[in-house]
């Protein structure tokens, strides 16, 4: 007897917006939230995607961790802090965060700052 396994190897398409933005809850945050739209319950086994909106004059927590990530700005503008200082983002923009690197996203534009973040998928980074 053979399973069936075509079904896992047809790709996904995921509607982001149907999941609901939730507060960042993480020590230094000031108005961003999160959407985690590709993780493990889908069958990816090695990166997940979230989405993140910070708004006017918001931003993520000065912080590291023990593994990268890679972000990609959607839209908006901001800034990257970083142990060199400060970095300006624009839409377009394709930011590579090593492990243990010290940073924090800030919004210094007037609209909302949007970006995909990725993952190795075993952490649990901003939930």
């Amino acid at each position: 007897m053979t399973t069936d396994t075509t079904s896992e190897l047809i790709p996904k398409i995921i509607d982001t917006n149907s999941f609901p933005a939730k507060p960042v809850e993480m020590e230094g945050v000031k108005g961003a939230t999160i959407r985690e739209v590709i993780t493990d319950r889908d069958g990816a086994p090695n990166f997940a995607m979230r989405v993140f909106e910070v708004e006017a004059g918001g931003h993520t927590p000065l912080h590291t961790h023990n593994y990268e990530h890679e972000v990609y700005i959607l839209g908006g503008s901001g800034e990257i802090e970083t142990a060199e200082g400060a970095k300006t983002l624009k839409e377009g923009d394709a930011i590579f965060v090593p492990a243990n690197a010290l940073h924090q996203f800030r919004n210094t534009g007037g609209e909302t700052l949007k970006f995909i973040c990725l993952i190795p998928a075993i952490q649990n980074c901003a939930r």
